[in-house]
């Protein structure tokens, strides 16, 4: 199974932290946040490579920082040419400009969200995505607060865990179950990406596809149990920072 971490982003709301570099390598507790999703990787013996996809102003970054690191699988970085976010080529777009880039029409593929900090149990999450094969899975967590649900793409599940809505931030929200940024797609579904595109759907947030793909074929949802935590400014990271050094490490 290929891994791809989605790092094309350029995270302007952090700014001045992420005007030169990148948010997936800004440090929580002494450790990028792209080595705590690394790390969650390692239980699964299914992967053999991992792929960080990223725009050509932040490439350099990712380069030096793979030199560094040492895994179990290689960590390649693809600079998808984009410089800014009028060109960008969104999450989906970057999704499809890897497989071909790597000719991974015929591989699973589980897709992470670079910016993703959380304790998830991914082996949990690739196991029961795997037993819906040849469907998709995603990972909701639960945020608790309707609230706080606004900010998120949200999901409705069936009985059988089948992903029956999307909510995209609804202003008054009808569940509080997350989409989190961490997707499983099997092989099976490559083709469905192609005609995703070429009907010239969004190609920016995942969660367009998701809808998609629930509507056309099937798609499933794993809860996942444990910390997420979602980077969106310079406060939530000052406070994720604060939280993971008094706990030391996920």
């Amino acid at each position: 199974m290929k891994v791809i971490i989605l790092c094309a982003g350029y995270a302007t709301r952090l700014y001045p932290l992420t005007e030169n570099r990148p948010k997936p390598l800004l440090s929580i507790a002494g450790c990028p946040i792209i080595e705590y999703i690394l790390n969650a990787l390692k239980p699964i013996e299914t992967v053999d490579e991992i792929i960080t996809v990223t725009n050509h102003k932040f490439a350099g970054h990712f380069e030096t920082w793979a030199k560094t690191v040492h895994y179990p699988w290689p960590v390649a970085v693809i600079d998808d040419r984009t410089t800014s976010n009028e060109n960008r080529l969104g999450a989906i777009g970057d999704l499809n400009y890897v497989i071909h880039q790597k000719g991974f029409q015929n591989e699973d593929l589980m897709v992470i969200a670079g910016d993703n900090l959380f304790d998830f149990d991914l082996l949990r999450f690739y196991r029961a995505a795997e037993a819906r094969r040849p469907h998709a899975s995603i990972a909701v967590f639960d945020v608790k607060e309707l609230q706080l649900a606004r900010q998120y793409g949200l999901v409705k599940l069936g009985k059988d865990q089948k992903v029956a809505e999307f909510e995209e931030k609804p202003a008054q929200p009808t569940t509080t179950l997350a989409s989190c940024g961490l997707y499983w797609l099997p092989r099976e579904t490559s083709v469905l990406l192609d005609r995703y595109l070429k009907d010239g759907h969004n190609a920016d947030q995942p969660g367009h596809y998701m809808r998609w793909l629930a509507q056309k074929d099937a798609l499933y949802g794993v809860s996942l149990q444990g910390r997420w935590y979602d980077i969106g400014d310079l406060n939530s990271y000052q406070k994720a920072d604060a939280l993971f050094r008094d706990r030391h490490s996920i």
